[in-house]
């Protein structure tokens, strides 16, 4: 079964709204996310390596020299932003619009796929995990960087809570249970590694069997 239409519809839209804030909006918290990204991309092998989610292009300052990167977005308004970050900074990536749930590149085309907050606002995130396996090499590593739904009992039925509120406003789920997405998505789970906050921020690093 493919991506569902409307709800596709409704991620590009609502991120195309907010893509002239987007990072304004992150602005404080991208300084605890900065030294994440650099773990991120420490832990990524080339030379092809895809990008899911690109946005406005928060990871490019941290792609490592000798990469082939091509970034994704379902947002074209994103797109633009990634680009002109891109141009500023003089790393060469290709950007292209696309939906992560139907990935328009032949089977095992890439070494590595990485995705930095982004399975929280994929509509079927399993789907889009399957279409990230598909496409990276046998043997290729997926390398993620997540907010999940805390295992604390309490702080897990808040955001279950504000869940609702939070994805109509600014886009991702904040409840998502990532971790077990990647099993479902036939993953194999090489390290999972607790970045605080209550367990919400998760690294988490997956191979293709």
């Amino acid at each position: 079964m493919g991506p569902d239409a409307r709800e596709t519809a409704a991620t590009r839209a609502r991120y195309d709204r907010i893509a002239p804030l987007y990072d304004w909006m992150e602005g404080l918290a991208e300084r605890r996310y900065q030294g994440w990204r650099r773990r991120v991309w420490s832990l990524v092998n080339g030379p092809r390596v895809l990008e899911v989610g690109v946005g406005t292009g928060k990871n490019i300052p941290y792609y490592p020299p000798g990469l082939q990167v091509v970034g994704i977005d379902i947002s074209q308004r994103m797109l633009e932003r990634a680009r002109r970050r891109a141009e500023r900074l003089g790393v060469p990536v290709a950007l292209l619009q696309m939906d992560g749930q139907a990935l328009d590149f032949p089977d095992d085309t890439f070494d590595s796929g990485v995705a930095t907050f982004v399975f929280c606002s994929v509509p079927d995130p399993i789907l889009g995990l399957r279409e990230m396996r598909r496409v990276v090499r046998p043997g290729g590593r997926i390398v993620l960087l997540e907010h999940v739904r805390p295992e604390n009992p309490l702080l897990g039925r808040l955001m279950d809570l504000l869940d609702p509120l939070v994805a109509r406003l600014m886009g991702p789920h904040i409840n998502r249970r990532t971790v077990d997405n990647v099993r479902r998505a036939g993953l194999t789970l090489e390290r999972v590694e607790d970045l605080g906050a209550g367990g919400i921020f998760k690294l988490i690093v997956a191979r293709k069997g």
